[in-house]
């Protein structure tokens, strides 16, 4: 995909209206990297004017803040600061809850103040503005979907509506999770778990987490976050059920379901 960075609209004298943050997760997964994608086909069809640093950009250090490396996360934060600050960045939208919270969050106490934006409320933002027009008839309709709130969405940014709006204009048929909103469960990667090796215990979170979206019926799982859908994509090998549940982002369900 041909996308601008904000370095080569710098040089034109330029500004983006956003600036699409990839992410560690987006740029270097294989399967998070077409949830970056989709997201970008989005605002590249409706003209949304965004860049994105490249290779410019680090990872927000959130990681390293959650497994304890304070120091870490300070040097990579003011790092990403200084390059942000530099091309006077006034508005950030992520794929991911991890980088949209420390934005939000955390890089102001250090002197980076942004408007921040995870992709989710984005999303149904510009279907309210009429910018994002959903096909009638599309490959969702009818079809039993069931929605995974993730925990740095949820319980810490307080972020459920807008997800499950974009997700009614798609006329689909949403089944919600034995636990969801505050009460959802985590998927097992947040707090850098991801990174460590599993505690004893007898079920893996992902996969019990699987089992409730199983158990709904649904045959599409939707997230919001690149860990999430790590995790929930295992869930679903591990419960034997590639052939019944297809664990998708909103981006990728918006992307699929665009008026041409």
């Amino acid at each position: 995909m041909k996308i601008a960075t904000v370095a080569e609209l710098a040089a034109e004298g330029k500004e983006p209206e956003i600036l699409f943050w990839v992410g560690c997760a987006g740029s270097f997964d294989q399967r998070a990297q077409k949830i970056a994608g989709a997201f970008a086909t989005i605002l590249n069809k409706i003209g949304i004017n965004f860049a994105i640093l490249g290779k410019e950009e680090m990872c927000t250090g959130d990681p390293a803040r959650r497994a304890g490396n304070e120091f870490l996360f300070q040097m990579m934060a003011y790092q990403n600061i200084q390059v942000l600050n530099a091309y006077n960045i006034k508005k950030i939208v992520t794929i991911c809850p991890h980088g949209y919270n420390v934005f939000k969050n955390e890089y102001s106490k250090l002197g980076g103040n942004y408007e921040v934006v995870h992709h989710t409320v984005y999303l149904q933002q510009l279907i309210d503005e009429g910018k994002i027009r959903i096909k009638e008839g599309g490959s969702f309709k009818g079809k039993k979907i069931t929605y995974h709130d993730s925990c740095y969405l949820g319980r810490a940014n307080n972020i459920y509506e807008a997800p499950r709006k974009v997700l009614a204009a798609l006329d689909a048929n949403m089944e919600e999770m034995s636990q969801n909103r505050s009460r959802a469960m985590c998927c097992g990667a947040g707090g850098s778990q991801v990174f460590k090796e599993e505690e004893k215990g007898d079920t893996r979170i992902n996969i019990a987490r699987t089992k409730q979206a199983l158990d709904t019926g649904a045959s599409v799982l939707v997230s919001n976050c690149p860990y999430c859908m790590i995790m929930l994509n295992d869930g679903v090998k591990e419960n034997n059920a590639e052939g019944k549940m297809l664990v998708l982002d909103l981006a990728e369900v918006v992307a699929a379901s665009l008026e041409d």
